[in-house]
């Protein structure tokens, strides 16, 4: 039988977004293409889950198997001072009475291979190994994809819609010079593992740390499965680099800089490399084009100090499905159908994006905006666990009052005839 070369939709990218958007395409009853240039398990960073993946999660039909897997549980977040002094833990269950307030800190490398097993499972014709060369075009639409294997074949693949989620790597935004860096949030982390390090008690042994380090750097400390704890530095890439280059050093001096970090690390041992990444956040000039659409990091990727990054892949896939399957149904996967997709992601970005500034900003501070504004603490809660859909005007207002609340970026649109023709 000849390999078959039509779908109805090819994903790009086998993490979080690109496994969600295949396998809602595929329980749509659509034939669907997944391309994945590594094979897993493969290593990824993004370790931290927030509560409201909870719901695209549940309709991929995953969460029995992550209650029953051995990830660490996470019932909150905590800040901590560099003098040590720690925050009353900000508990997901006292904010709301729901199953998804108990999430969970996940090694990348098993949660998206359970992933990737779940959309095979669906249905989904999973190939890896399989590097996209080539997005194809024909009078300016995209109709799919060329694609190399590990023996440097060449094999063309074609649909109505290409689904873009080859994350960071953003094969279209690179390829068509769309990204644009969000100058304000361009910081460098260093990052690396630690085994037998210091783990709270009780319900805090799975929570998310935010330990502070001078000029508006942290730590992230996040306990894993195995004993294991991913913890890295976060900060301006002038201070992290203002004495040397060599992330050793950096990584040793920073943890100096805090006392519970110092604590806590000093009765593990450290594993493995250290992991160098910069240029946090950009979005791309567009969202959408005529047979493709952009979908988790291959979009935009934000600052990780609140863990948005697997939230915003989840849901991103999960709206991109539905944008998909709506135009498959119609015969028309044109820029202008993804106009509603790009409302929905653009607008989840933006509630959180302005809850980082603020973070990052030196003359704010939440605890002085929550003693004037008591009752808009769950306003932020309900941001930093993923519940976008709700009205933030009067919190970005308040915050208005204490620093300079950045305007919506512009950029992230589908492009349009009109828009390409502006520009």
């Amino acid at each position: 039988m000849p390999e078959r070369t039509t779908f109805d939709a090819i994903v790009i990218g086998g993490g979080p977004a690109g496994t969600t958007a295949a396998s809602i395409l595929a329980d749509f009853g659509r034939a669907v293409l997944l391309l994945e240039k590594h094979h897993f398990p493969r290593y990824r960073i993004g370790e931290s889950l927030i509560p409201y993946c909870y719901f695209p999660l549940k309709r991929l039909g995953l969460i029995d198997k992550l209650k029953n897997s051995n990830f660490t549980k996470k019932h909150s977040v905590q800040f901590v001072s560099t003098n040590g002094t720690v925050s009353q833990p900000f508990y997901f269950f006292q904010h709301y009475e729901h199953e998804s307030s108990t999430t969970w800190q996940v090694p990348r490398d098993r949660f998206d291979s359970m992933m990737l097993e779940n959309a095979r499972v669906k249905g989904v014709d999973v190939r890896e190994g399989q590097k996209v060369r080539e997005l194809l075009q024909e009078d300016d639409r995209y109709i799919g994809v060329r694609v190399q294997n590990g023996s440097d074949e060449r094999r063309d693949y074609y649909a109505p819609i290409t689904i873009d989620a080859s994350g960071r790597e953003s094969l279209a935004v690179v390829k068509n010079g769309w990204r644009v860096p969000d100058k304000k949030l361009q910081k460098v982390a260093i990052w690396t593992y630690y085994r037998g390090a210091m783990r709270d008690p009780g319900i805090d042994e799975g929570a998310t740390t935010i330990a502070y380090v001078p000029e508006k750097g942290w730590f992230w400390y996040l306990p894993l499965p195995d004993d294991l704890v991913s913890v890295g530095v976060v900060a301006d890439k002038e201070y992290l680099y203002s004495e040397t280059r060599d992330p050793d050093v950096i990584f040793k001096r920073e943890i100096e800089n805090n006392a519970w970090i110092k604590s806590h690390l000093a009765a593990g041992q450290h594993l493995g490399e250290y992991r160098v990444t910069g240029d946090f956040s950009y979005r791309s000039k567009y969202c959408a084009a005529d047979g493709l659409i952009l979908v988790g990091d291959a979009f935009a990727f934000l600052d990780p100090v609140f863990s948005s990054g697997v939230f915003l892949a989840l849901v991103g896939g999960e709206l991109a499905a539905d944008a998909v399957e709506a135009a498959l149904k119609q015969n028309d996967t044109s820029a202008e159908q993804f106009q509603q997709y790009s409302n929905q992601v653009r607008r989840g970005l933006e509630v959180m994006r302005k809850l980082v500034y603020a973070f990052y900003d030196p003359t704010f501070n939440f605890r002085e905006l929550f003693k004037k504004y008591p009752d808009l603490r769950a306003d932020v809660t309900d941001g930093l666990i993923g519940n976008l859909a709700k009205d933030y005007q009067r919190l970005h207002a308040a915050m208005a009052e204490y620093m300079d609340v950045p305007a919506d970026l512009p950029h992230g649109q589908p492009m349009t005839k009109v828009l390409a023709e502006g520009n």
